[in-house]
């Protein structure tokens, strides 16, 4: 093991549980064994159940949910070159992003903790109703209950926080499950609230293999929700299996943007030469499809190739490197084959396609025709698709022409075409003269179609994690 390698136990009712069975943690880009995190299983799953359940009996009042909250952002600032490290280590994301990760997840538990402090119900109006005439009715949001939480391995760190904070926020403790890939992060996550002062119990975090995790997750009724990010298929098979809990889903997508020909089209070649390739295309809303209107479309494609080709591609730990590895190597083979296919289906490769050590390099596809995999299906990786569109509503329907919906893209000067893009693109965020890749934590982000059946951003998740309460007086 390298001597940078750190060995990591399990949190389970506030203890760090070893089990005698471990998960090596590689490096994507060098092979090396990062880590190595103890294995849990069936048997720690429901331990980590029950943990929830003892701290779920002695509530934690608002005030200190988010005073526990703050103090987890204190902990992410001191720590935070080290954090981003650690990310793309265990994640090969590049150093640049690794640290804007890292930010991102401190604004998380920010606004996960000013919702702790603002949980409410409402005023009922009674006497809107002849019934209600001498009642007074207010409503109050309660804790949904233990929450089972899966996340990926593409943002380690900040999408565990998306997990954690807004359920602590609720009031619901909480039993994780990191991608085996990439626990260190969520470890260190949980380390720090444990610091932080969060009673035991409330968070368990818990690394192995899902077919035994998940599973018990799914069948113990003691785990009211279940909030699940990754591929649409897993997804929406948790969501068929557990039919008695909520199963809140941010899955995949096939990312587009549109390009009008009256568009700042140096501006937009920058932005998605940037944002298509950012840590290897591994990103959900990654930018995938470009359709670009005919007029401007060589310009686009003369400005957008050299930006791609200007992209520093090597060591995510180099302060330097805009594209670093995907995760292993049977995406990488997945990948490479669904270039190949591009070839042969017609489409041509005007740069990348090839491999260099073991990184894809960004690769850029034209004239791909939409049955091809590159365009019907989540790459997952560091390739985007240029195709050519001659009115804005074919683009509109090529963008709308696949299972996912969870963000889009419009970049015009006509505010006309935008509003239209805004009503008819089929998907749970349009974005408009910015990448489709953007998020901001706050907002609400989540999807249509394949894409997911709920919203994430604090004040969205909390409100899912927590169940509406009527109370009604007679005055």
């Amino acid at each position: 093991m390298a001597a940078t390698a750190t060995e990591r136990k399990l949190l389970i009712g506030g203890e760090w549980v070893e089990t005698g069975d471990w998960v090596e943690v590689r490096s994507p880009y060098s092979g090396d064994i990062v880590g190595r995190v103890a294995k849990a299983g069936a048997k720690e799953a429901r331990a980590a159940i029950d943990a929830a359940e003892r701290a779920m009996a002695d509530p934690l009042p608002a005030h200190k949910r988010a005073e526990i909250l703050v103090r987890v952002v204190s902990g992410i600032a001191r720590r935070h070159d080290e954090i981003a490290a650690q990310i793309a280590a265990e994640a090969g994301k590049p150093l640049k992003a690794a640290k804007v990760e890292t930010s991102r997840a401190m604004s998380t538990y920010t606004f996960s903790a000013v919702e702790a402090r603002k949980l409410a119900g409402e005023v009922v109006p009674m006497d809107a109703a002849q019934a209600g005439e001498g009642k007074l009715a207010f409503t109050l949001r309660e804790p949904i209950g233990i929450v089972g939480a899966i996340s990926p391995f593409n943002f380690p760190l900040n999408l565990v926080a998306h997990k954690i904070a807004p359920a602590l926020a609720a009031g619901c403790a909480v039993v994780l499950k990191p991608a085996s890939q990439t626990p260190l992060s969520a470890l260190t996550l949980a380390e720090l609230e444990h610091e932080a002062g969060l009673p035991p119990g409330w968070l368990n975090v818990l690394v192995g293999p899902a077919s035994e995790i998940g599973d018990v997750l799914v069948e113990d009724e003691r785990v009211r929700a279940i909030t699940f990010t990754g591929s649409s298929d897993v997804g929406w098979g948790l969501r068929e299996r557990a039919t008695r809990k909520k199963v809140l889903l941010e899955l995949g997508n096939t990312t587009p943007v549109i390009v009008q020909a009256d568009a700042e089209v140096d501006e937009a070649a920058s932005k998605l030469a940037a944002h298509a390739f950012s840590f290897a295309g591994q990103s959900c809303i990654s930018v995938q499809r470009i359709y670009v209107q005919q007029p401007v479309y060589d310009d686009f494609v003369a400005q957008f190739v050299p930006k791609v080709e200007e992209l520093v591609v090597g060591d995510p730990g180099d302060a330097e490197t805009d594209v670093g590895p995907v995760i292993d190597d049977e995406a990488r083979e997945r990948i490479l084959s669904w270039i190949d296919e591009a070839r042969s289906g017609g489409a041509e490769v005007l740069v990348g396609g090839e491999v260099e050590g073991d990184l894809i390099q960004p690769t850029v596809i034209a004239n791909a025709p939409p049955e091809l995999k590159v365009c019907r299906e989540e790459v997952f990786g560091p390739v985007c698709v240029v195709n050519a569109y001659e009115s804005l509503d074919e683009a509109i329907e090529l963008a709308n022409g696949t299972r996912y919906g969870l963000q889009a893209g419009i970049f015009t000067a006509d505010i006309r075409a935008a509003l239209k893009a805004a009503r008819e693109l089929e998907f749970g965020g349009v974005t408009v003269n910015e990448a489709p890749t953007f998020r901001s934590d706050q907002m609400p982000y989540g999807g249509l179609k394949d894409s997911g059946n709920t919203r994430e951003g604090p004040a969205y998740s909390v409100h899912e994690l927590t169940e509406q309460r009527v109370v009604i007086v007679d005055l």
